[in-house]
């Protein structure tokens, strides 16, 4: 609540308008044309002020499948999101410490005029009812299920308020990318050109990483 004047001089109280926020999670090992994609289509379609890349510290439902340290994963969302307007980069996740749980980052970023935007794809979606404090997530987000033309997107009950984006069908997977890497294949293209010369610079993914056979 702010105050301002009208024509005659008499304060009058306003509410300011809230930011609308997209919060986009994830490992980001690596991060590709996909994400970038799921990010700017849903900031366009929900007229999002900003999204925030939030990058996983402890992804407690992927321990021991992570390659990447959390500052390369960092280095190289930042290089993704940099040339887009209105997308950033957010280390809350790893600031915080401890395993990442989506409830604690909407309430480390929650404001009193800010609104927060969870943006899920269709699979992320359909394991919500695994996720640790699921009720509160609820209570402090608008839930985006995206998804590609054709695919099911079921919310994850009936009290939720849900929004749906849907974006064209790029069948990319961080998994697919790290084998490629591994195995000498291209992968421009398919991740920001930014963050091919930062995985080649820092020497990711490669034959003697510990991503092994996966």
């Amino acid at each position: 609540m702010f105050r301002h004047h009208d024509g005659l001089g008499r304060p009058v109280e306003s509410r300011a308008v809230a930011e609308r926020v997209g919060v986009l999670g994830g490992t980001f090992d690596p991060v590709h044309v996909g994400h970038i994609v799921v990010a700017a289509d849903s900031r366009h379609a929900l007229a999002l002020d900003r999204v925030l890349f939030v990058v996983a510290g402890d992804p407690w439902q992927k321990r021991g499948q992570v390659i990447a340290s959390p500052a390369d994963r960092v280095a190289l969302v930042r290089a993704a999101v940099e040339p887009v307007d209105g997308l950033e980069v957010s280390t809350v996740e790893i600031d915080r410490g401890g395993p990442s749980v989506t409830a604690d980052t909407l309430e480390a970023l929650a404001r009193p005029d800010r609104e927060l935007f969870l943006l899920l794809g269709a699979d992320a979606a359909a394991n919500m009812p695994t996720w640790r404090r699921l009720e509160e997530t609820r209570e402090l987000c608008t839930l985006v299920i995206v998804t590609r033309a054709g695919e099911p997107a079921p919310a994850p009950g009936p009290d939720w308020d849900v929004r749906h984006v849907t974006i064209p069908r790029l069948d990319i997977s961080s998994r697919d990318l790290r084998d490629r890497l591994r195995t000498g294949r291209p992968i421009d293209g398919l991740v920001p050109p930014a963050v091919v010369h930062e995985i080649r610079r820092r020497r990711l993914y490669t034959p003697t990483d510990r991503d092994g056979d996966r």
